[in-house]
């Protein structure tokens, strides 16, 4: 293939890649475009490390690409590119996924398993699918010295930022101040919104929310001073059969949920919409199962009643019934 242009047929794409990493094999081009640069300005690049307790995906390829455009494209510029791979070895899913595994909880470290028979075992599952990533490492075609990568778990990587720590200590460059954070009771530790992500994290639940009652106005003569919306809806009241469910004449309530009910104090209006088409029901409030009129949008009555519901026998309601 040296010094002559190859004509392909047909485009097999796998059969291109496997060609062109051959031959980079073959002639070392990595190692070979770090080391003819030798004595030029530095351009320093350490991989954010991945970490190899899961298997790689296809976002890990894309952001591979990324890093790999960048110095590749500062290599060509007349840099010299040392990069440097690593492996993450910390962090809370580590440390759950080996729990879980070994069927413990936090509190049974240092009583039903020592803290460095837990430590190894991280080690061990934090590095579990190392070999599945150095070969997609080599398959993308990602240029990255596998060879001597920095370890997070390693003590030399470990006392290097504790000696940063102190550095910043001394020059007064720590503080303590107050923020807010997610916090995990179980682990006993802070979260990363990486960690906020994690499969399993959440979960969809039934909770309670506030579903307001607003009295509707009854009509002016006229409908003078009330918007067209509004006034369509207090004219419809006003049609409303004499007297309704519960007695009272007309008087009905708007239904507004809201899920910050320690704002409805400073509440001064409520809106309606022009478009929307509104119903008047005739049903019980399931708290005082008193007889009441609510008005809600027409496309939300699912929400709120059940089909089954409807035309019911209102005479003989009692406080078991939904």
């Amino acid at each position: 293939m040296s010094g002559k242009y190859i004509e392909y047929q047909q485009l097999n794409l796998p059969s291109i890649g496997e060609e062109i990493l051959a031959k980079w094999k073959k002639e070392n081009s990595f190692e070979k475009s770090v080391e003819l640069r030798e004595g030029f300005p530095p351009f320093v690049f350490y991989e954010g490390p991945p970490s190899a307790n899961g298997m790689p995906g296809i976002h890990h390829v894309i952001s591979r690409t990324l890093k790999d455009l960048v110095c590749r494209y500062k290599t060509m510029q007349g840099f010299q590119v040392k990069r440097k791979g690593g492996w993450d070895t910390h962090g809370l899913p580590i440390e759950l996924g080996v729990e879980k595994e070994l069927g413990i909880t936090k509190e049974d470290i240092g009583v039903k398993i020592s803290v460095e028979d837990y430590n190894k075992k991280c080690r061990e599952v934090v590095m579990r699918f190392k070999d599945k990533w150095d070969d997609i490492t080599q398959k993308m075609g990602y240029w990255v010295d596998l060879n001597n990568p920095y370890v997070t778990f390693e003590n030399n990587y470990v006392e290097s930022l504790w000696w940063c720590l102190s550095e910043l200590y001394k020059k007064g460059y720590l503080y303590e101040s107050v923020s807010i954070q997610p916090y995990s009771p179980a682990a006993g530790t802070g979260l990363s919104s990486h960690e906020l992500n994690q499969p399993g994290t959440y979960k969809d639940v039934k909770d309670t929310s506030a579903v307001a009652m607003f009295k509707a106005p009854l009509p002016p003569k006229g409908g003078e001073g009330q918007q067209p919306a509004l006034r369509k809806i207090t004219a419809a009241l006003a049609d409303t059969p004499n007297p309704p469910l519960g007695g009272g004449g007309a008087e009905a309530f708007f239904l507004a949920w809201t899920t910050t009910p320690w704002t409805l104090p400073s509440n001064l209006g409520l809106t309606v919409g022009p478009n929307i088409d509104y119903v008047l029901v005739q049903t019980f409030n399931p708290y005082t199962h008193l007889p009441i009129n609510v008005i809600l949008a027409k496309a939300l009555v699912g929400k709120y009643f059940k089909p089954e519901g409807e035309n019911g026998d209102l005479e003989n309601y009692n406080q078991k019934l939904k």
